[in-house]
């Protein structure tokens, strides 16, 4: 009931911030690190997620280069401007007001799956979950790129202002590795219309055709 309550406050100060438009993660373009690894790994259009897809710019790019793309958010304000803006671009997308630990997401399985700081919000345990379901969302052999915060670089600030979750490469190990093959863990920071980016990891995972038991 605990961690429900946790996840309802979540939902609830995400909703908060799109509505008052106080989301400096929301940048109005797809995230360079996205666009890097779909176009020089290359990964071929197929059937995609988008966790925390946000207002949708990330599915949006990912619709225009021929993925079938599936977004989904805790907001419902986020999802209305992602509508809108694929509309705008004339991009076909589907976009779902879905937790993804909690809820089942239609279209599976999938290519690809992407997640730009959502892995990164969630304690240990619930890390290792997400992995898991990344995994069990994904074919065989399928791609997920998770974008996450570095513990290379220090705490910006005190409380709200200390910037993204912070992981090492250990942490990112621990928690994908029993699910996922790492094939890039690359230091880089967030896209951002910041002067001084969050650093972050860039972090694209195939998926083990038979994945170590954990337990």
């Amino acid at each position: 009931m605990a961690e429900q309550n946790q996840d309802k406050i979540k939902q609830e100060q995400f909703e908060a911030h799109y509505r008052a438009k106080t989301t400096p993660w929301d940048l109005g373009r797809p995230d360079f690190n996205l666009i890097d690894a779909v176009t020089k790994t290359p990964i071929k259009s197929c059937r995609a997620l988008d966790i925390g897809c946000g207002s949708g710019h990330n599915s949006i790019w990912l619709a225009q280069q021929g993925f079938l793309v599936t977004g989904v958010d805790v907001s419902e304000t986020a999802l209305q401007k992602a509508k809108e803006n694929a509309s705008k671009s004339n991009a076909k997308c589907t976009f779902l007001s879905i937790i993804f630990l909690e809820h089942e997401v239609p279209g599976a399985p999938f290519g690809f799956i992407f997640d730009r700081g959502c892995w990164h919000l969630l304690d240990s345990q619930k890390r290792e979950q997400f992995a898991e379901k990344v995994s069990h969302y994904l074919e065989e052999g399928g791609l997920w790129l998770s974008i996450i915060g570095s513990a290379d670089e220090p705490p910006r600030g005190p409380g709200p202002l200390a910037g993204p979750p912070r992981h090492s490469a250990y942490d990112i190990t621990v928690a994908v590795e029993p699910y996922f093959e790492i094939l890039m863990l690359s230091a880089s920071h967030f896209d951002s219309n910041s002067s001084k980016p969050p650093r972050a990891w860039a972090c694209l995972m195939k998926k083990r055709i038979k994945y170590i038991e954990s337990r």
